[in-house]
């Protein structure tokens, strides 16, 4: 069977969700804004997946807003915040270089229309340096966007203290939250950050489902205009079935945080180990201490990434070189190079994400397979130096 290491860009739809999905399509024929009872069917189903996302990150229902995904999502908190709090004196935007690029290239897209931008550093663990954020944000920031857990290394940020300091300044504050979201324990309360981004499609819902959490009594404009659905933060007939699907990934979300993440932990840990032990030339890339329990991001000296990834699939086996909104291109990590990694280090790494379905005996394959193929890639590189 082939083996799916891939959970960060998309984790597999869970069979409960599947057949809740199922269900409500049969069942739920009704508009969720129509007053008679198809309609208020609907919406009391929305209702009650609005509740379960709530309680996966401490969160009241009625700042839950239902969107398309993550994207949609970062969409709306930088561009609302921003539009929101644009005035004379706040109008700065700060961000980090490791952002996935629905944050990044959004705030990028905003400084092209005049949007003052502030883009802070990471060291070469991949965390943002926090302790220089009062000197590179000055009281003119409308917004502070940092991830919560990096996409490629699933290195967790430093949030609630970036978030103290950027209140300080008067700043609002959001955090991508999609790669923690049902992987470790997320409390919007405890991070003190204003707006939080999450998507469904990485904890076992459909994809083109997620959610925007924003805090109670935070100024936010509209992203898309139209009806008053979502309480007139976001127009467009809400996507029942979805939304019931993610309503039931964060119920089981939440209930297996406990088993789930110590024991993918281990299996990443013994992946992990085994690979430097039995490959020469294999680093782990950013902070081992401090990340989400599924993720790792290999190097392998004289190895190209792309390859790599490709001898794997031929074998069976479903990794990738980052992150899946950029593959396909040419343009090395922009994560790992804001990390000031070596060209060769960069072009060599492959991130390798387990999920809740992952076993001890796909691990013990990978380990079987992966020295070899490594060892047959430079065999190849090196016939042609």
């Amino acid at each position: 069977m082939p083996i799916y290491l891939d959970h960060n860009a998309s984790s597999p739809v869970r069979a409960e969700v599947a057949d809740r999905v199922a269900r409500a399509m049969r069942e739920h024929a009704g508009n969720a804004s129509s007053v008679h009872y198809f309609g208020q069917q609907a919406k009391s189903a929305i209702d009650d997946a609005r509740s379960a996302v709530a309680r996966l990150i401490g969160a009241e229902p009625s700042e839950i807003v239902f969107t398309s995904g993550g994207t949609e999502a970062d969409n709306m908190a930088v561009r609302g915040a921003a539009d929101g709090l644009a005035s004379r004196t706040r109008h700065r935007i700060v961000t980090t270089a490791i952002e996935h690029e629905a944050v990044l290239n959004t705030v990028k897209a905003l400084g092209t229309r005049g949007s003052p931008i502030t883009i802070l550093p990471v060291s070469s663990s991949g965390v943002v340096d926090w302790a220089g954020l009062p000197t590179l944000v000055g009281d003119d920031a409308a917004l502070v966007s940092v991830m919560l857990a990096n996409n490629e290394t699933g290195v967790l940020q430093p949030v609630r203290a970036i978030a103290d300091s950027a209140h300080a300044r008067g700043a609002l504050v959001h955090t991508d939250a999609v790669q923690a979201v049902g992987k470790i324990p997320v409390d919007v309360r405890a991070l003190g950050v204003d707006l939080l981004s999450l998507s469904g499609h990485k904890f076992g819902a459909p994809q083109g489902v997620g959610a925007l959490w924003i805090r109670r009594g935070t100024s936010l404009l509209a992203y898309a205009t139209g009806g008053r659905q979502e309480r007139g933060r976001r127009a467009g007939t809400e996507n029942v079935a979805a939304i019931e699907g993610l309503g039931v990934a964060a119920a089981l979300a939440l209930a297996g945080l406990s088993t789930d993440a110590p024991r993918i932990m281990a299996l990443r840990d013994r992946l992990e180990s085994a690979l430097l032990a039995s490959v020469p030339g294999t680093v782990v890339n950013g902070a081992t201490e401090r990340r989400v329990p599924n993720t790792t991001n290999l190097s392998f000296d004289r190895v190209e990434g792309e390859s790599l990834v490709i001898a794997l699939d031929l074998e069976g086996i479903a990794v990738s070189t980052g992150s899946a909104c950029s593959s396909g291109t040419l343009e090395p990590s922009h994560v790992l190079r804001a990390m000031g990694l070596a060209a060769a280090r960069v072009q060599s790494a492959i991130r390798v994400s387990l999920g809740p379905a992952t076993t001890d005996a796909e691990i013990d394959r990978v380990l079987e397979v992966l020295p070899k193929v490594v060892g047959r890639l430079r065999a190849v590189a090196g016939s042609r130096g």
